[in-house]
């Protein structure tokens, strides 16, 4: 069994509310779980306004496969005109590892 997880710290446009950023960083939540059915929740900064730490985990019994998710999450949020991807950690955790 392995599991993945991804970070990702993100720069909001011209965000003045937090209702505003509710309805830039939802949509984004919501079309990671529906495409790729892995776990996501935003995760960090939930006061700031222009700011937000997106996280995700899958788990799976194959590395390929984990990563090539995982990749694709990763395209997937670079590709929002809305955000700019400030970083993204990832981890991989396997059976292996104390």
């Amino acid at each position: 069994m392995y599991v993945g997880t991804l970070s990702f710290d993100l720069l909001l446009g011209d965000i003045r509310s937090l209702k505003e950023k509710r309805s830039v960083v939802r949509p984004i939540v919501a079309e990671l779980q529906r495409k790729y059915a892995v776990s996501a929740a935003e995760v960090d900064h939930q006061d700031l306004h222009r700011r937000a730490v997106i996280g995700l985990a899958m788990v799976s019994g194959d590395t390929e496969h984990l990563t090539d998710v995982l990749d694709r999450c990763e395209r997937l949020v670079a590709a929002r005109p809305e955000v700019d991807l400030l970083s993204v950690r990832r981890r991989l955790h396997g059976e292996d590892d104390d």
